[in-house]
């Protein structure tokens, strides 16, 4: 295993990397909401990574439903898989006329027929003792071989969408370093054992140490 730290201009790095060589990629771009200097939204970059993803890879964006909105053209030949919500311990509000925000999304993106994209399979501890489940393919999209989880006191179940970890505030070395419980589970999801997985804005390096404790390589542009 390896971690890549280079420093530069992000597009210039993809371009330079050759081309579908690695395989997932899990980031947390700028979202271009604020005035602050860093939080600068950079046109073309989802172009410039559907290049460098292999054709079994996906791609995880951490952002705002506001983000992903205002920026949805930039995803153009991307397609949606999920979304995970990422539940905060506590959050912020600019404004007293709204809620307070306490979550963020991170949304999976892929090329070609998601048949063919790799699908980690991401579980938690905690099914209820004594449970057999049995999931199927939905009629309406073809019989496929189900899965059985069998459950004596409390085994492995499918972790949920909504995904509780606590923030960095107070610890973080980066304004929007993401902590390990939600950056962990979606590189799971979606890098091999042994693969490449690519952080195009890694900020605090997040991405390459989970990474390489979970016995994968990463490229991450700082």
């Amino acid at each position: 295993m390896s971690i890549d730290r280079i420093h530069g201009d992000c597009m210039k790095v993809m371009a330079e990397l050759p081309s579908g060589s690695v395989d997932a990629i899990v980031t947390d771009p700028p979202y271009g909401q604020t005035s602050l200097e860093w939080d600068r939204w950079v046109k073309g970059w989802p172009e410039m990574a559907a290049r460098v993803l292999k054709p079994t890879g996906s791609m995880w964006v951490f952002g705002t439903l506001r983000m992903f909105t205002d920026k949805w053209s930039e995803f153009d030949g991307w397609r949606m898989a999920q979304d995970v919500v990422w539940e905060k311990h506590n959050g912020s509000s600019f404004h007293n006329d709204r809620f307070r925000r306490v979550h963020e999304q991170a949304v999976q993106f892929y090329q070609g027929c998601w048949g063919d994209v790799y699908k980690g399979c991401v579980v938690t501890n905690d099914a209820r003792a004594r449970v057999v489940r049995r999931k199927g393919r939905p009629a309406h999209m073809g019989q496929i071989e189900g899965t059985t989880y069998i459950s004596e006191d409390g085994g492995p179940r499918i972790m949920r969408s909504v995904i509780y970890a606590r923030s960095q505030h107070g610890t973080a070395i980066h304004p929007t370093q993401k902590p390990e419980g939600i950056v962990e589970p979606l590189i799971k999801n979606a890098c091999p054992d042994g693969g490449i997985v690519l952080d195009p804005f890694a900020g605090s390096g997040t991405t390459g140490f989970v990474a390489s404790r979970l016995g994968m390589s990463a490229i991450l542009k700082v």
